[in-house]
């Protein structure tokens, strides 16, 4: 049976946008190294593939569907300062927590598309994280100084990123702290 067209319509965008956060993180967190900054690019490459971990949730979401479309997403651009590659990352974060996610999980929810639903809930946790983890790194390259971390973990299941490496298990999927990958 296949997905209701507005719930795969949205998925199909956020996968799309979440595809792009992951080649845009990874070409700051190079920026950021460049710049002086090589804990902010950890975090930048633990966050890109915490977005591709969005990427393949939905695209599995959508495994009922098979063909091409035209996908609409927002996308930001720019190669700027780690500042201010730091500020467009916490603005896409805040917008997907926000706005995007809680639309299209009501949609999802009305249309009682289970696993869409369950692929965005990880989504939408996991954004609110990296924009604190975004914020927390803004405010020391603001100050002159590289992030202060030892640590860099990243759950392979919903995309959490941890700075302590302190918990047992995820707090948004439950998973093992042993399944974290460190960056």
């Amino acid at each position: 049976m296949s997905m209701n067209a507005m719930t795969a319509s949205n998925l199909r965008s956020a996968y799309g946008g979440e595809s792009q956060a992951h080649m845009r993180y990874r070409i700051w967190g190079a920026h950021a190294e460049k710049e002086g900054f090589p804990n902010v690019k950890r975090l930048f490459m633990a966050t890109s593939d915490a977005e591709e971990v969005h990427a393949t949730l939905h695209f599995k979401a959508l495994k009922e569907e098979s063909g091409d479309f035209d996908v609409t997403s927002g996308s930001g651009f720019g190669l700027n300062s780690t500042s201010e590659n730091l500020q467009g990352a916490i603005n896409g974060e805040v917008f997907e927590y926000t706005q995007m996610y809680p639309a299209y999980i009501a949609v999802a929810e009305m249309q009682e598309e289970k696993t869409a639903v369950s692929a965005m809930r990880f989504a939408i946790e996991a954004e609110k994280v990296h924009a604190e983890r975004f914020t927390q790194a803004k405010e020391a390259v603001d100050n002159g100084k590289d992030l202060d971390t030892e640590l860099v973990l990243l759950c392979p299941v919903c995309g959490y990123i941890s700075l302590t490496g302190e918990e047992d298990n995820c707090p948004i999927c439950k998973a093992k702290r042993e399944k974290f990958i460190d960056y």
